[in-house]
């Protein structure tokens, strides 16, 4: 059985350093680029991250629904969506705004994505008890599989 490769989807927040957020592109361009698939930029913010980056980025007025259009913009996006152009890559911007691993489990399955890129801090089996972990919720609640790129030292 032939398995395609058509949606490509990297989870992105402001947690998301720039150095872990190139890992994270790298590993789905390797995927996405023979496949001639699509990444789904899906960069995540909360109620109050949002509304100071709509005002920072020229969307004083922008609520919820307009999150992919005000996302467009953010810096991280655009430099990530460049590095994409510049590989020919097609690629598309889901803002949300909510919970990380809420709002990527479900945007993979808005698009239908057959792989999520996601990353996280190391953390303490105590720090993983007591605070859970984004990415082991996205691993465990994602549609489709899930390739974890380690986050870079800080």
């Amino acid at each position: 059985m032939e398995s395609t490769l058509d949606t490509v989807l990297v989870a992105l927040s402001p947690e998301v350093t720039d150095e872990t957020a190139d890992r994270l592109l790298e590993a789905a361009m390797r995927a996405a680029g023979p496949a001639d698939a699509t990444v789904v930029l899906t960069y995540v913010l909360t109620g109050e991250e949002f509304l100071d980056a709509a005002e920072r980025l020229g969307h004083p007025n922008a609520g919820r629904d307009d999150a992919d259009e005000v996302l467009a913009d953010h810096e991280d996006v655009e430099r990530l969506g460049a590095t994409l152009d510049e590989a020919g890559i097609e690629y598309v911007v889901d803002g949300a705004v909510g919970t990380v691993a809420e709002e990527v489990v479900a945007a993979a399955g808005e698009r239908d994505a057959d792989q999520v890129f996601v990353s996280g801090r190391p953390r303490s089996p105590t720090g993983k008890a007591v605070f859970g972990s984004t990415a082991q919720d996205i691993i465990l609640d994602s549609p489709c599989p899930v390739t974890y790129v380690a986050a870079t030292s800080e």
